[in-house]
């Protein structure tokens, strides 16, 4: 499993270096790289992004059902991440204080930040119906997937 998993996110990688070769413009990059992101992982129910308006976090680019659309800095798993600039991987939503509910079949979930030179831009939002979905691996290859997305998309 971790050797297939590893394998499905560095396709995802390539794939997406593709993606951002041919178009840089920040919502359509969003839009393929969310569908991207969608097929990769197993048990999705939302994989998209939050985008920072000076302000709050709001709903950008997504695969999933209807979600919440504008969330404040520190509040959820979206809005902490992107307030401490760190990942965070939640493995039971139903047992995290500062979650928001926006889909009630998400179990578990892992939000990496996205910032250009100390500037937030928004999170990378997954989340999934199995609780306990996310692991290092994720993490490790997600804030590769930021990486590139920081450096090659016009933000």
């Amino acid at each position: 499993m971790t050797k297939e998993k590893i394998d499905r996110y560095k396709l995802l990688l390539a794939q997406t270096e593709g993606l951002l070769e041919m178009e840089q413009e920040k919502i359509a990059s969003l839009a393929n790289i969310s569908a991207a992101l969608n097929e990769t992982l197993d048990h999705s129910v939302y994989t998209g992004f939050y985008l920072y308006d000076s302000s709050e976090l709001v709903l950008g680019p997504f695969q999933g059902r209807v979600s919440c659309t504008r969330i404040q800095l520190g509040k959820g798993v979206c809005g902490q991440s992107a307030a401490e600039n760190t990942t965070l991987i939640v493995d039971d939503v139903t047992k995290h204080e500062n979650y928001i509910s926006c889909d009630s079949a998400a179990m578990s979930e892992i939000v990496v930040p996205l910032y250009k030179n100390q500037q937030l831009l928004g999170v990378i939002d997954l989340d999934n119906d199995q609780v306990g979905a996310y692991d290092q691996i994720d993490q490790e290859y997600l804030e590769k997937l930021a990486a590139l997305m920081v450096e090659k998309i016009h933000w």
